[in-house]
């Protein structure tokens, strides 16, 4: 089916190190809801920690799981370098601007805090209490404009609706090698190289980024590769991503992506019931982890819209294992001697 298409970003998937300290930054500074706390099916011994807008629309959602004991992210080649989240307009990222000044105390690298130019458009840097690395991006070609994606306010995020953060704008990744990743990309997932840019900052240096995109098109659908071959392997820790999903619409077409990957001789799981989604997984060449995910049925599928995210969620399959689950998880907001943002 070569017309296939992702219709864009769906979520991504960090690791933080401290659970009381991501709950407060992503709702308190950053205005998103914590929509679903869950665990890591993969490892029920983790918290897995789902932000985004009123109802966690496709595309709004920041996911993270709670590796305590992990190594700090090792930056590198292989890995999402960056996720740039969506704003308004210009004026909205010198409000954040202002906001995150006063909010984070030292900025992890130079250029942090700093309005500065990316091609076309206008991006804000910084990180998160745990290193990970954000950019809030707006497109002066189309202030204000929310076509390419859906998004809802959180009537109590502590963050102004006409500033608030739209969902995911793009993800940056490092390769050693641009061409196998772009392969991938343009021959296997359908997405279309848009254009480049340098970005010229102390981040990405003089190298040209490539700019793919899928479905509309635009903020939302993006991903931005840089080819690093000077750099090492890089490896996920806290503060690092783990990996990105792409959108498709049902499992129909999922069934089809899966399809068309195996033909492709890529190495891809079978469909994984996620409940609030379905997924399958695969790295691209240059060793990133991709997923493709569904859009249902998303999740109010186990909570009243009025209480997500307010008590711990299990998926049907895990329920009959609730305590044990609990009794393995620490309290998700105690405080620890690393609290605070």
């Amino acid at each position: 089916m070569s017309d296939l298409s992702l219709t864009g970003l769906h979520h991504m998937s960090a690791i933080t190190g401290n659970t009381a300290r991501n709950v407060a930054f992503y709702t308190d500074v950053l205005g998103l809801r914590l929509v679903k706390q869950t665990v890591n099916q993969d490892d029920v011994s983790a918290y897995h920690l789902f932000y985004g807008d009123n109802i966690g629309h496709p595309g709004t959602e920041l996911t993270f799981f709670d590796f305590t004991d992990a190594a700090p992210n090792r930056p590198g080649t292989g890995m999402i370098h960056e996720i740039a989240l969506r704003v308004p307009d210009r004026a909205a990222l010198a409000w954040w601007q202002q906001h995150l000044t006063a909010v984070l105390s030292t900025p992890l690298a130079p250029g942090d805090l700093q309005i500065s130019a990316r091609g076309d458009r206008l991006a804000l840097p910084f990180a998160d209490p745990d290193g990970l690395r954000l950019a809030l991006v707006a497109d002066p070609l189309v202030q204000g404009a929310d076509d390419a994606m859906q998004w809802q306010p959180w009537p109590a995020s502590p963050i102004p609706a006409a500033v608030a953060i739209r969902g995911m704008a793009a993800v940056t990744m490092l390769v050693a090698r641009l061409e196998p990743t772009a392969h991938l990309l343009t021959q296997v997932l359908n997405f279309r190289e848009a254009t480049t840019y340098i970005e010229g900052g102390p981040l990405y240096g003089d190298a040209p980024l490539t700019v793919y995109t899928t479905g509309a098109g635009g903020l939302g659908t993006e991903v931005h590769v840089q080819a690093r071959p000077e750099l090492a392997r890089g490896y996920p820790g806290v503060g690092g991503v783990h990996h990105v999903a792409f959108r498709t619409p049902d499992d129909a077409q999922q069934r089809a992506w899966r399809e068309r990957l195996v033909a492709a001789r890529v190495n891809v799981t079978e469909v994984i019931d996620r409940f609030y989604f379905h997924s399958l997984y695969f790295r691209e060449p240059g060793h990133a982890l991709f997923e493709i995910a569904t859009d249902g049925p998303g999740f109010a599928a186990d909570e009243d819209i009025n209480h997500l995210g307010e008590a711990l969620a299990l998926p049907p399959f895990l329920e009959p294992y609730r305590r044990e689950i609990t009794a393995g998880l620490h309290p998700l907001l105690a405080p620890t001697e690393q609290g605070g943002v």
